[in-house]
């Protein structure tokens, strides 16, 4: 990728001076997003101001939850730090197996709330990981990385900011390693370093939350060799950048926003939101750089993210509690919320929810410490955690479905129920039992189709599926774990088959 511009240097120093007051409630958060310049394009067109866009809006919403949920339930949202002070928990490196446990708890909460992607966990999940890989690099390779990363959490702490993680690069050739490619941006990489810093080019894709953050993270994506050594880079970035161009992915009904009223858009005050980040010639000073080279640190970094992160899939179950809840509230409008086949579809959408939470408390609490300290989640049921979640939410959205029935997907529009003639007829002819207004009915049909088929069925689905990594690289995880060796050790003693020297 070339460019006939060189990226500003600016210091460290320099790249937090717009932080120096911590951002204390969600306005503050969203005033702090307004008069960035972001580069950034959506449906062909750049996007002057992304807090102002009616599409995007919603995400960035989803985003403040999270700060709305500190300010209401600080014990479950923040973590105290020293005498006096508390830090936000998705700013805060796990250090106990109770530490994961409420991340998970809080994670659920924010999931009911928003029934979208709150955007925040890849970020939270990155600086946990950075934490204890840094120190591991210091002691295997005598780098410095550790108190750098320390040192950027501390200030990232102190005022309160948005980190989104960014791992995922486009990859190109699966069948080739960075190296080998022949375009070399399919992995972000080191096209240059000073003695101030280095400079990054390539992209990442499918980027959580990424213009609604402050800071990237940026981490390699897969197991590196020494001849990949400049796709080895860990480095934090400003999201407004010299360099960085952001072209937001279309998600499904995404434009129902600016059609007017709020009913057709299923959930209209939140959403989620996804970008291809492409970097060109980015600087990062050195005291944001965390890795450089050390190529054989990355998969450690890599699968101790997604340790991490797999479990943080727990968030699904928070839209697992208002997806059921929807189907049940539509069961009830249709007057058929005591037939034995619907309370029996509730209980197993209620099992399969609960099946997917249990697997990720239970990874906290059986919890491993790292040398740095941190704790990190069961690596065993983590994997089984997110293999639960590529499987378990798309069979509560076909229950919600069929609760729901066809209307779901065949319903009018809100421009239709204002009509003065066809609204009577809709009023009429959609109505169910006696007392239930038409437009209540409607509103949770929309709600069912917006996190089954809509919108924000990219969080719960396509998320679900292939976020963290595809159902087959948790089975490869799996794989590595699961002893079968000594399982068959307990099988043939309590068999009675004794090995040949025994017999």
């Amino acid at each position: 990728m070339a460019s006939s511009k060189q990226a500003t240097q600016q210091s460290a120093d320099a790249l937090w001076k717009d932080f120096s007051h911590p951002l204390t409630s969600a306005q503050d958060y969203i005033n702090s997003l307004r008069g960035r310049r972001l580069n950034v394009f959506f449906r062909g067109e750049p996007v002057e101001e992304p807090v102002d866009d009616p599409v995007i809006f919603p995400s960035i919403n989803a985003m403040a939850e999270t700060y709305r949920l500190a300010c209401e339930q600080q014990d479950l949202a923040s973590v105290p730090v020293g005498n006096t002070g508390r830090t936000s928990r998705f700013l805060h490196v796990p250090v106990t197996p109770a530490d994961l446990a409420a991340k998970h708890e809080m994670q659920r909460e924010l999931g009911r709330r928003t029934g979208t992607c709150f955007q925040r966990c890849v970020g939270l999940d990155a600086i946990s990981a950075c934490h204890s890989i840094t120190f591991d690099t210091d002691q295997t390779c005598g780098t410095s990385y550790h108190p750098r990363f320390l040192a950027f959490l501390t200030r990232a702490q102190a005022a309160n900011v948005v980190i989104g993680g960014a791992m995922t690069d486009p990859k190109g050739d699966r069948s080739r390693a960075p190296h080998q490619q022949t375009d070399p941006d399919m992995f972000l990489h080191v096209v240059r370093r000073e003695e101030d810093g280095i400079y990054v080019s390539g992209a990442k894709m499918h980027q959580t939350g990424a213009i609604n953050s402050h800071w990237l993270l940026v981490m390699p994506t897969m197991r590196l060799t020494e001849a990949d050594r400049d796709w080895a880079v860990v480095g934090a970035v400003r999201a407004d950048s010299p360099g960085l161009t952001y072209i937001l992915g279309r998600q499904t009904n995404d434009t129902r926003s600016v059609d007017g009223g709020s009913l057709d858009a299923g959930n209209a005050g939140f959403a989620g939101q996804e970008a291809l980040i492409v970097f060109d010639r980015v600087f990062i000073p050195h005291e944001h750089v965390f890795m450089d080279g050390e190529w054989q640190m990355a998969s450690s970094l890599v699968e101790r993210f997604t340790t991490y992160h797999r479990s943080s899939y727990v968030c699904k179950t928070g839209l697992g509690d208002v997806l059921i809840g929807a189907a049940a509230e539509a069961a009830s409008q249709n007057g058929v919320e005591n037939a034995s086949h619907i309370r029996g579809k509730l209980v197993e959408m209620t099992h399969l929810n609960e099946t997917v939470y249990s697997s990720c408390v239970a990874g906290a609490y059986r919890a491993l410490k790292a040398p740095s300290g941190a704790v990190y989640n069961d690596p065993m049921l983590s994997n089984v955690a997110k293999h639960n979640v590529t499987r378990f939410p798309f069979e509560i959205a076909r229950l919600a479905q069929d609760i729901a029935g066809g209307l779901v997907a065949t319903m009018p529009s809100e421009r239709d129920l204002l009509n003065n003639v066809t609204g009577p007829l809709i009023r009429k002819f959609l109505k169910g039992r006696d007392g239930v207004d038409t437009v209540d009915r409607m509103r949770i049909l929309r709600l069912i189709e917006n996190m089954t088929i809509g919108r924000n069925a990219v969080g719960y689905l396509t998320e679900s599926l292939h976020g963290a990594g595809s159902p087959q690289a948790q089975r490869v995880q799996i794989a590595r774990a699961m002893e079968i060796e000594s399982k068959r050790a307990f099988a043939r003693n309590l068999a009675g088959v004794r090995p040949k020297a025994e017999e």
